[in-house]
Formats: structure tokens, C-alpha cells, sequence
């Protein structure tokens, strides 16, 4: 019975997937009663649950994943970007997209898993061994996805067909030309499914690995919150740039009259989604020195605190992870380190190395003092990237007297937490002991360096590692010259994450100086880091002191500390484009390290690897245009 009702899922999945792919239309099959035979039983509909989740994204993939390496946190060298076929990293950074050529086009994905969760939705009541309480948490599930997934295709295309019911095979040629709804009214939609699902919803899962990735009260929560933050943002709310984009009857798909209302209900929901998240056991991260069995500096400490909040897989700061472990990430973004009895041969085919950050990225950490580096008045920011020795209190960032840029020095705890560079120490990997810490060797024929300028992909185009995504406790496997590694789900929604959107929300709806809570939301995230509260740090030590005492002053403070708190975690890529500053961003130069440079002198020049492009257009997906060709219906974005 077990293969049977597998090869009916399998038929089934075939089946729909063919219809999806080739007219991207949600269609109900007149076969029900194979469908109800795959829900006859609690098994069936078991097995249909799981394939609902399926259709997430994939948020570890870089390959699959746009917001890693399509922005300006994160390059990749040409020999890799060549090397990788189909879906390029960084193709949408360096202006290759077109309606003729879609990377990561979603639509006939997430119209395959809202198809399904309709689906399942209208099929749940047949199990007849199913208990009514349980019946309600997996509609409720089918519910969030199904939201999360017109959110998806929302934050890409912007406005979208809502589908609430699946279509019949006998639905009329014109009934299967579906037109695009506004932004407004999908927000609407998915907020109305989240808030049936969280009635049903259980406010935490159990402490077992099936459970890993599965929705609750707090994750569903939280996704109704990035909802609405998105949808109260410059892009969706306000935006005269779409005043010609409208539907067959003139309406505007995209408002372009700023709504108020929208920041305060964004803020509520956040509030709602901490509550939630904290009554079921989610804080702030903390490291727990009893994992090595060492005695630890409190610099390290606060370090490892602040890699474990998005690398610890028990870590009950992340609110909602991916159920897939993450590997090849690691292997990617790691610097090749003296790793003992391991060679530079070994380290060579273990670790690839060529998930770069750039050098925009290592400047947009704050000081040690937690301001910006170009307003730290004790910073010597016009001397950035001239060279001096690291003393020995540098000993837990940096080598003490090992020669490097002035940009490395002086920095805040994110900033080594986060990042690889030359000279950099780099705690764990095999080497538990604080006091003998791995160095980072990034100059060319250094072990983390350039070793050839043909023939491999496995090296940094910045000369910069993204450490924050490498767990601890991965070794290298001498003897198989790979990985051992640590896995961990990818985190898509950690509380940190849900303090600054609500920071960001409360600011946006204050008048004149911010709400005190604007203050304490930003601070607990300043305090995990290791920070002095916002007002004390910018009254000290910055050179525009009165800055968080307004709206404005404050946005932008909590632009960057988001940037920064959640930098490699694909939040970047999006908060650009609703924040309407991905053209500011993505049309200045991507820049790093002579990589090429053998000695410190040569070494230690910024070259800039690639001028991108980006246009008003850019700011939502094209529609492909086989999907455009096929539904009449649908009006491509503008510009495309």
C-alpha cells in the first residue's frame, strides 16, 4: 500500500508539474478519486504534507538563492562564475538579466506549491484516521506556505495573480488567462492566511530533529511581519516611479500614494511576532564556553557568540530555519587556514574559497566605538587603507605585529566575527585553544591566497572570507582532503532579525524624535554585539552627534545595523530594493585587494574587480517570456 500510494504521490506531482511548467495555470485533475486515495489515510496526507514544504526555496544554495551573490555584500572570481552552468552566481549583479534569460525565476515553483496547498487544503477532511487537532495544524501549515509563497513571488515580481482555488481542467480558455493583482491586494491576501493560520498554529514545536523547519505560532508570525514591513517599505508604499503601471482598467498595481497606516500596522505585527517568539523560548544568542572545555577571552567569547547566532543548529535565537544542512556554503566562504598535518594540496581540494565579500562590506562595519568608520572622529578614515603593525591588544582579531591595513584595526566585534582577511586570527576548525589560533595567510601563494591565475576557481576575488558561515567546529579531513563539516540549517528569520524590523517600523511611524522602544529594540542587538547603546555611542564618538535624536538620523542608523547584524543572511539583497536603494548601491564599484600581490606592500592597494549597472527596472523581476507569451493576462514589469 506504502509504494502504492508513493507512485500515485509521484503520478500525481508529474502530472501537475507538467500542467505548472508549461502554462504556469493551478488545475485540478478530474481524477479525484486518486487524489482521494492519497487521502484516504493519516500516511497519504502525511506524505502530501511534506511536499509542501518542497517548494521552499532553497536559502542555502547559493546557486539557487539570488540574494547571496546577486548584490554587493558578496563576489565571485570569473574563473568560478564561467565555471558554474545554468544558474550563474552574481548574474543579476553584473547585468545579465533579461525576460529572455530569468535567474532564479520562481513563478512556476511557487505556483507548484501554492497549487499543491490548495490541494491539500481541499483534500485534509478525507483522512479519515486524522485527529481534528492535528487536521488543524497541518491546514494551518498548508496555510503559511501557501502565504509565504504569494510573498515570494510578490517581493520578485511585485504585483502577482493571487490564486485562492485551484482551477478545473474544464475551466474556459478564457478562464485560464490570469491578470496580475496589486501589491496591496496580495499583502491583504496573505496577511488574511496568516491570521487563520495562527489560530491553529502551536505556539512552540518539540525538541526533535522531524519537527526542524516546521511552522509554529512564532514563525508564522514572523513571516506576516517581514510581510507587511515589506509592504509599508518605499518600494510598495508611495511609489510615484509606478504611476503608469497599472491594470486593463487603469489601476494602479503598485500604490503611489504613501499610507502611514501600513508602518504602524508592519509595527504591530512585529511586536506581535516578538511576543510570540519570546514567550516560546527564542533570545538572543549566547555562546557557551562548555562546548570546547576551554577557558575562553571574552573576546573570543563574544565572538563565537556572534558566529553561533547563525551558525549553531540549536541556537534558540533562530526562529525559522531551512530543514537542509548546510555544507557546501561552508566549503565555499572558509579560508584555506594552517590547519595542523593538513598541506596547502589538501586544503586546496577541501576548501573552494571563492564566496567573497567585498570590500564595501568591510567598510561598513562600525568602529570599535559602534559608529561609522567615516564618523568615528578617533578613526582615521582617510588613512583606511594605508598599512601599520597590529599590537598585541589586537591579539584576538589579529596578529599581533603582523602588518595590515589600518581598515583592519580598531574594528567592532562583527567585524571579525564575520570576516576573513590577511593577517585575520580565526578561532575553532580543529584548534579549540584561543591563545594558538589559526591565521588567515591570504597574499598570492599563501596558503589562502591566489596560487595560480588559471586553471581554478578556488580563491577570493577580495581577499576577504566569509567566516560568519563557516561553523566551528568544521575540520579538514587530511587523509580525504574535504570537509568534516558541522552542518546547520540555514536560519531564514532569527529574533535579532524581528527586533530591527520592528525598530524599523516603530521608527517609521514616529514624529520628530523616535519612540524610546526604537532606542531599546536597536540596543539589544548593539549589546549581544558587545556595542554602547546608539545615543551614547553617537553622543561620544561621532561626528554628527545629535543623529539619532530624529527620524531620519535613526533610519539610516537602523539601515546599517541591519545590514550589519544580518550581513551573508540574504537580507541585504532585499532591504535594498525596499528601501529604493539599490540603484544608490548597486551603480558604485565592487572593490578588494590586489589578490595578485605578493608582499605587503603590493598587496595592500584596492582594485576595483567590476563596475555593475542597475536601473529602475532592475527593482522587480521580469516576467520570462515563454510565461508572458502563454497568459495574455499578465503585463510584464516595467522596463523589461
Amino acid at each position: 500500500m506504502k509504494d502504492f500510494i508513493k507512485k500515485i504521490i509521484l503520478t500525481c506531482l508529474i502530472a501537475f508539474g507538467f500542467i505548472s511548467c508549461s502554462d504556469y495555470l493551478d488545475l485540478v485533475p478530474d481524477d479525484t478519486p486518486t487524489i482521494a486515495t492519497v487521502f484516504e489515510n493519516r500516511n497519504g496526507a502525511l506524505r502530501y504534507r511534506v511536499t509542501l514544504y518542497s517548494y521552499l526555496p532553497n536559502f542555502q544554495d547559493f546557486q539557487r538563492n539570488p540574494s547571496q551573490m546577486s548584490g554587493d555584500e558578496s563576489w565571485i572570481n570569473d574563473a568560478a562564475f564561467d565555471a558554474f552552468g545554468g544558474t550563474k552566481p552574481g548574474v543579476i549583479a553584473r547585468g545579465f538579466q533579461s525576460v529572455g534569460s530569468t535567474a532564479f525565476d520562481s513563478w512556476g515553483r511557487m505556483y507548484a506549491g501554492i497549487r499543491d496547498c490548495n490541494v491539500f487544503l481541499n483534500e485534509i477532511g478525507g483522512a479519515i484516521d486524522l485527529t481534528d487537532l492535528e487536521r488543524k495544524k497541518w491546514e494551518a501549515e498548508a496555510k503559511t506556505l501557501k502565504a509565504y509563497y504569494h510573498f515570494y513571488l510578490m517581493r520578485m515580481y511585485g504585483p502577482i495573480p493571487i490564486v485562492k482555488e485551484n482551477l478545473s481542467v474544464n475551466s474556459a480558455p478564457n478562464e485560464v488567462q490570469v491578470a496580475r493583482n496589486s501589491v496591496d491586494d496580495v499583502t491583504n491576501y496573505i496577511v488574511e492566511l496568516l491570521d487563520e493560520a495562527l489560530v491553529d498554529l502551536p505556539a512552540s514545536l518539540p525538541n526533535d530533529e522531524s519537527d526542524y523547519g516546521m511552522i509554529n505560532k512564532p514563525v508564522a508570525a514572523a513571516i506576516k511581519a517581514r510581510v507587511l514591513v515589506t509592504a509599508a517599505s518605499p518600494l510598495f508604499n508611495g511609489n510615484s516611479d509606478y504611476a503608469s503601471f497599472v491594470d486593463a482598467e487603469g489601476n494602479n498595481l503598485i500604490n503611489t500614494t504613501f499610507d502611514a497606516i501600513k508602518w504602524e500596522k508592519a509595527a504591530t505585527a512585529c511586536k506581535e511576532a516578538i511576543d510570540l517568539a519570546e514567550a516560546a523560548g527564542h533570545a538572543l544568542y549566547t555562546f557557551n564556553p562548555a562546548e570546547v572545555n576551554e577557558t575562553l577571552s571574552d573576546t573570543t567569547l563574544l565572538k563565537m557568540a556572534i558566529r553561533g547566532s547563525f551558525t549553531s543548529r540549536t541556537s534558540n535565537e533562530v526562529i525559522w530555519a531551512a530543514t537542509g544542512r548546510l555544507v557546501s556554503d561552508q566549503r565555499r566562504s572558509m579560508a584555506r587556514l594552517a590547519t595542523p598535518g593538513a598541506t596547502t594540496f589538501t586544503l586546496r581540494n577541501a576548501i573552494e574559497s571563492f564566496h567573497a565579500p567585498t570590500m564595501r562590506v568591510a567598510e561598513m562595519f562600525y568602529s570599535e566605538n559602534g559608529v561609522p568608520i567615516n564618523e568615528d572622529v578617533n578613526f582615521d578614515y582617510s588613512n583606511r587603507f594605508t598599512t601599520t603593525a597590529a599590537s598585541q591588544e589586537h591579539l584576538y582579531y589579529v596578529q599581533p605585529n603582523f602588518v595590515t591595513a589600518k581598515l583592519h584595526l580598531n574594528r567592532e566585534a562583527r567585524f571579525y566575527a564575520s570576516l576573513g582577511f590577511d593577517g585575520n586570527v580565526w578561532y575553532g576548525h580543529g584548534v579549540p585553544d584561543d591563545e594558538d589560533l589559526l591565521i588567515v595567510e591570504a597574499k598570492q601563494f599563501q596558503r589562502a591566497g591566489l596560487q595560480d591565475e588559471s586553471g581554478t576557481i578556488g580563491y577570493s576575488a577580495t581577499g576577504y572570507f566569509a567566516k560568519k558561515l563557516a561553523h566551528y567546529k568544521t575540520t579538514i579531513n587530511v587523509n580525504g582532503a574535504r570537509l568534516g563539516p558541522e552542518t546547520y540549517a540555514w536560519p531564514v528569520i532569527r529574533l535579532a532579525d524581528l527586533y530591527l524590523m520592528y525598530a524599523e517600523a516603530l521608527n517609521e511611524t514616529s514624529t520628530g524624535t523616535p519612540a524610546p522602544a526604537v532606542y531599546e529594540y536597536v540596543d539589544k542587538v548593539r549589546e549581544r554585539a558587545g556595542l554602547e547603546s546608539v545615543v551614547s555611542s553617537w553622543t561620544t564618538h561621532s561626528n554628527l552627534p545629535n543623529k539619532p535624536s530624529t527620524t531620519e538620523g535613526m533610519r539610516a542608523i537602523i539601515q546599517k545595523e541591519r545590514t550589519i547584524e544580518l550581513i551573508f543572511e540574504g537580507n541585504r539583497f532585499w532591504d535594498l530594493r525596499r528601501w529604493k536603494k539599490a540603484s544608490e548601491a548597486m551603480n558604485k564599484p565592487i572593490r578588494g585587494w590586489n589578490i595578485n600581490g605578493q608582499t605587503t606592500e603590493t598587496y595592500y592597494n584596492v582594485q576595483t574587480l567590476y563596475q555593475p549597472t542597475f536601473s529602475s527596472k532592475d527593482y522587480l523581476w521580469p516576467i520570462s517570456l515563454t510565461t508572458v507569451l502563454r497568459n495574455k493576462e499578465l503585463i510584464q514589469n516595467p522596463g523589461w
